[in-house]
Formats: C-alpha cells, structure tokens, sequence
C-alpha cells in the first residue's frame, strides 16, 4: 500500500506551480520577457543615469547597489509584463473576472515605480528636492533608498509568483469562472 503523500503547504504550492508555469512559457513568452526586460532597464536606467547619457544628468554618484537592483528589477518586470502575453490564440488577459486590473498589475506598477526612486539620484527627484530641501533629500531621502530597493524587489517578485500561480491554478477562462 503506497504512503500517503503530505499535504503541500500553501507557500510551497505557490512555488511548484510558479516554477511549472515557467517552464511551460512557450518562446514567444521568453522572448517578450527579455524584450520587456531591457526595455524597462532602459525606461529606469537613461533617466537616473545609470546608463551614461548626455540627456540626463546626476549630482549624486550612483551607488553601488543601485545596479544590482536596477538589473534584478527589469529582469522581474520583464518577466511579469511577460505573464500578459498570450503563449498561443485565445488566453488570459489582464483583468479579473470583475473587469478590473488584477492585484498583479497593480503591484507591478507600484515595484518599478519605487525601483525608479531608489535608484535615482536623491536630489535629482524633483518631489523629494521640493519636499525636503537639498540638505533634507541628502539627509533623508538617500539612507531610505535601500529600503524602496528591497521593497520594489519584493513587491515585483510577489506579483510575478502570483501572476505564475494563476496560469497554473487558475485553469478556467474568466467567463467560465463567471458563469458557475
């Protein structure tokens, strides 16, 4: 008689059927996620200079972490813009089954969002400059930097895991869904 198998924990359910949702991407969705991927390192990195340009510039140096951020965040956003894209005819969109954006969505834009302030310039951000002072963005703005990374890091990871979730879990189309 075969033992019975454990019971998975949510958190780790969670993982399994991310990690099976990556692994079903067809080529076209890995290609969209490293074309969205550079492109959002693009959109954070010419205005906050961490890619040189003549356009914008920096009076604060770049600090060391600012790049392994910046790169973490535009992999996980290329990755999550991926999940929007359809792997053949017919799929899952962006919206709930309400009609409105999905959680996801929401905290995808919320995680490149503080990726832009955490890794910009302090005195460069016109609303902390205007907030605070030149002084006061030194003084305060910049020791809070690091924690806007890990927070835009965290939020855009938890809503790459939920949205690879959903494309395992959540099989039925929305009007299934509506309709039971």
């Amino acid at each position: 008689m075969p033992t019975p198998r454990p019971a998975l924990t949510e958190p780790r359910r969670t993982l399994e059927a991310s990690a099976l949702a990556l692994r079903s991407w067809t080529v076209r969705q890995q290609l969209a996620a490293a074309g969205f991927s550079v492109g959002f390192a693009l959109l954070i990195g010419i205005p906050t200079v961490l890619i040189p340009n003549p356009v914008f510039g920096r009076e604060i140096p770049v600090v060391a972490w600012n790049y392994p951020v910046w790169i973490a965040t535009s992999i996980l956003a290329g990755m999550l813009a991926a999940t929007y894209v359809r792997p053949a005819r017919g799929g899952d969109d962006a919206k709930d089954v309400d009609g409105e954006p999905d959680a996801a969505s929401r905290f995808g834009v919320v995680g490149g969002v503080l990726a832009w302030f955490a890794v910009g310039c302090p005195v460069c951000n016109k609303i902390a400059l205007l907030a605070l002072g030149y002084s006061g963005a030194l003084t305060w703005f910049a020791p809070v930097q690091p924690y806007l990374a890990a927070t835009a890091l965290v939020t855009t990871a938890g809503a790459l895991v939920m949205r690879l979730r959903g494309q395992t879990l959540c099989t039925r189309s929305p009007s299934v869904v509506a309709r039971a």
